[in-house]
């Protein structure tokens, strides 16, 4: 198979889909891998180590597009790319549907193949979306506290707090992969950290994860409220696999939250878990809404692109080499890969998405 991969075209994205790692991997499995010129410098990834990794290396994306079976991104196509989409395409990289609709009747009015990362399941785990979960959750603490500063917008609240004077409020709504390393951090800081679940059983392992470090509570509309007021720093870290995110941070509440204090929801890529996020770059992450500063960039692992690249890459490559190797009627037959086809022959294939938008929902082995 031909496999590609071009250059990210997202404002301020620096990660890049495959590694000279991956391209040696997909070559020794006998596959052709074209790479766009450059795609890996704002990784640290030189042409010429994809060269000795076996790559093609060529001059346009268009090129690319337009000869591989197969192409291998990062983040979601944008509307620029879409005239490249053909029938039989196969996309393997982040899609998140469920908040965009334009892209999908894109991919379903082109017939392509999309293999959403987001929404692979294997083994009860998300093992593609958990390495830049892990990055983003980390994130979230290093840029909220940034965000606290006063020259950034901030009430000016160092969350370790010093001795004699009161540490910052961390209150992170969701005990994911992405919850849990947010937490991790802020307990680094020092800072007084609340997570709240709706899974009582997630909440017991927080528990024994950090002890007394932390403070869980069962999530309520009412509770995520009360714990606003009080925060100075709200973490939005819900997720529910290829589906919308819930809208749990209510715009009514930042008027009675403390002014200057910060919402950092990563959970922008499925439209959010605040009703007053908006998407944002790493150029311009912040604004304000009711005196709350708003801290929602889409992208926020391409801010530390090497790690990410690297992280992401070791994660997407098993996969990825499955999909280049086989039939779609052999992967149906794996539920792994069949949990990340989310649309193919013109349908949406995935019920989170179809559901997202009220659109007709097909079972993939209906369509083989």
């Amino acid at each position: 198979m031909k496999i590609g991969c071009v250059k990210e075209i997202k404002k301020h994205e620096y990660r890049v889909g495959l590694t000279p790692a991956s391209v040696q991997a997909y070559v020794q499995a006998g596959h052709e891998v074209y790479f766009e010129k450059g795609a890996g410098v704002g990784s640290g990834f030189m042409d010429d180590a994809y060269q000795e990794a076996g790559a093609i290396v060529v001059d346009q994306a268009s090129t690319v597009w337009e000869t591989v079976d197969m192409m291998t991104k990062v983040k979601e196509p944008l509307a620029s790319e879409y005239k490249y989409f053909r029938e039989g395409l196969i996309l393997y990289t982040y899609l998140h549907l469920a908040a965009n609709e334009e892209l999908t009747d894109e991919l379903t009015k082109k017939k392509v193949t999309g293999f959403a990362y987001e929404t692979l399941m294997d083994a009860g785990e998300l093992p593609l979306l958990k390495p830049m979960s892990e990055v983003a959750g980390r994130l979230a603490l290093q840029e909220g506290a940034k965000s606290l500063e006063v020259h950034s917008g901030g009430r000016g609240v160092l969350l370790s707090g010093v001795p004699g004077v009161q540490k910052g409020k961390v209150v992170i709504i969701g005990g994911g992969v992405v919850g849990t390393h947010a937490a991790k951090v802020a307990v680094g800081l020092g800072a007084d950290v609340i997570i709240l679940d709706k899974s009582i059983r997630r909440l017991a392992q927080l528990d024994d994860i950090f002890g007394n470090s932390i403070q869980t509570l069962y999530s309520t509309d009412h509770e995520i409220e009360e714990q606003c007021k009080q925060a100075d720093l709200v973490i939005g870290a819900v997720l529910i696999p290829g589906a919308a995110a819930p809208k749990l941070i209510k715009k009514s509440y930042l008027a009675n939250m403390q002014p200057g204090s910060v919402i950092v929801d990563v959970a922008v890529d499925q439209g959010g878990c605040a009703e007053s996020t908006k998407a944002t770059y790493h150029d311009d992450p912040t604004y304000v809404v009711d005196g709350v500063v708003h801290y929602c960039v889409g992208n926020m692992p391409g801010a530390v692109p090497r790690t990410s690249t690297i992280a992401l890459t070791n994660a997407t490559l098993a996969y990825g080499l499955k999909i280049a190797s086989a039939s779609m009627e052999e992967l149906i037959h794996d539920p792994v890969m069949v949990s990340a086809i989310n649309t193919y022959k013109g349908h949406i294939t995935f019920e989170g998405v179809a559901t997202a938008f009220d659109k007709p929902y097909k079972d993939i082995k209906d369509l083989i």
